[in-house]
């Protein structure tokens, strides 16, 4: 028998891990979703696999690592009390599951949203020693690219419309409307959907002229908010060289750049990062007026955590610093108008899901941005984002800025074009 000291501790730790609002708090609250998806496909006729399902079984069957993770990582859950059911079983069941969010949108709820289906499905899965090691591994991200790019096929189409209703689990919804404060945002109040085309147009909807102010225009020395956002880390003296896997998650200058040529430049310098929330406004601005010296996406991992924070039941979330060296993530190198801030980066850094980075098509090398000009954005699926500047470049950040507590409940919210940071 539990008591109650060991369940308030357990349900204080998934608290702390559940940032963002992607999944539910409560683990409870998340099984009951999980069991209402397993109780559907098993009495709903029997459909085909989508093809990309078929090929990621015959994956498994064909390839014995592949086969070996995805068993052992299935087998190695529970471990302990703070999961409470078994909701995957085996690896058919849980392509069965794969397979049946590929025609789902996100639904509205207001205490248990269920924002990432596919992190919830492996939910504590991906945390295992097995679920570590298969989420590293080249084939199987290969294969979720795949299968998540089919996703986002549907959430871009006009079928995913269906959770842009009034309902009590719609995005129309009072409730929902409130959450996301959809009077800030441009639509359409008189259409059915509100003017979108598609979930994914819903999600990356922009802001009303106005609404978010970019911070002193003609000031080159005050660096802005690229992302309506909340702290996470600020990192001075960063290394070209860390273990970013290990305890604290160092970065590692070297690994979060690719390789690029640039980094020598960054060495002992600043790392910012903040991470976005599933209410979150999605889109990129640039936190400098500058020249893009480079604008490209390097692909990486989906689900991949850090070993060291144990068994995860988000296990992006508290592994933040360590994803922003593994992830599919964009990187800008910009060339700030300002000598004293000189060579920037800007990284948007894909959590999960979809972690689609699209860079705006119109910017390319020599392109010149205004401070607070749109550069791309997520489509839907987690998110975290870091500058890079070189060192004695900040000379203070704002107060908001200041990263909490990630289990407080009352970490700011910084909103995008705001001050963020002054430079020397």
């Amino acid at each position: 028998m539990s008591n109650g000291r060991d369940d308030a501790a357990s349900s204080a730790e998934i608290m702390r891990h559940r940032i963002g609002g992607w999944l539910p708090s409560d683990q409870g609250a998340l099984e009951a979703w999980l069991a209402g998806l397993s109780n559907k496909v098993e009495i709903a006729e029997p459909t085909e696999f989508h093809p990309v399902i078929v090929e990621f079984r015959e994956l498994i069957a064909s390839d014995p690592i592949v086969r070996m993770y995805m068993e052992q990582m299935i087998a190695e859950v529970p471990k302990n009390k703070r999961y409470r059911r078994r909701h995957l079983r085996s690896v058919e069941q849980m392509l069965t599951l794969l397979n049946a969010v590929l025609t789902q949108g996100p639904e509205y709820d207001t205490t248990a949203l269920v924002g990432a289906p596919f992190d919830a499905i492996l939910d504590w899965a991906a945390g295992t020693p097995a679920g570590f090691a298969a989420f590293r591994n080249d084939a199987i991200n290969a294969m979720f690219k795949k299968i998540l790019d089919v996703w986002c096929e549907f959430l871009s189409g006009p079928d995913s419309l269906y959770v842009l209703n009034d309902g009590p689990s719609g995005w129309k919804s009072p409730a929902a409307a409130e959450a996301i404060a959809i009077d800030q945002f441009q639509h359409d109040p008189q259409d059915e959907h509100w003017g979108f085309g598609s979930w994914n147009d819903f999600f990356t909807r922009r802001f009303k002229e106005g609404e978010r102010p970019v911070a002193d225009p003609d000031d080159d020395k005050v660096i802005v908010s690229a992302c309506e956002s909340t702290p996470y880390a600020i990192s001075s003296d960063a290394k070209k060289h860390d273990k970013f896997w290990l305890k604290g998650q160092p970065y590692s200058l070297q690994d979060m750049l690719a390789n690029d040529e640039a980094v020598d430049q960054f060495v002992g310098g600043t790392v910012y990062q903040a991470f976005l929330s599933a209410l979150n406004y999605h889109r990129w601005h640039s936190p400098v007026s500058g020249t893009i010296e480079k604008a490209f996406v390097k692909n990486g991992t989906y689900f991949s955590g850090a070993d060291i924070e144990g068994e995860d039941p988000a296990t992006p979330d508290n592994s933040q610093g360590y994803i922003a060296h593994v992830a599919t993530r964009a990187l800008f190198l910009l060339e700030a108008d300002d000598p004293g801030i000189g060579l920037m980066c800007f990284m948007p850094i894909g959590m999960a899901e979809i972690s689609s980075c699209v860079i705006d098509p119109g910017l390319t090398p020599g392109s010149h941005v205004q401070k607070g000009q749109e550069l791309g954005y997520f489509q839907y699926g987690g998110s975290t984002y870091c500058l890079i500047f070189r060192p004695g470049v900040i000379k203070d950040f704002a107060i908001g800025a200041i990263p909490q507590p990630i289990s407080s409940p009352d970490a700011p919210l910084v909103l995008v074009n705001s001050r963020l940071a002054t430079a020397n």
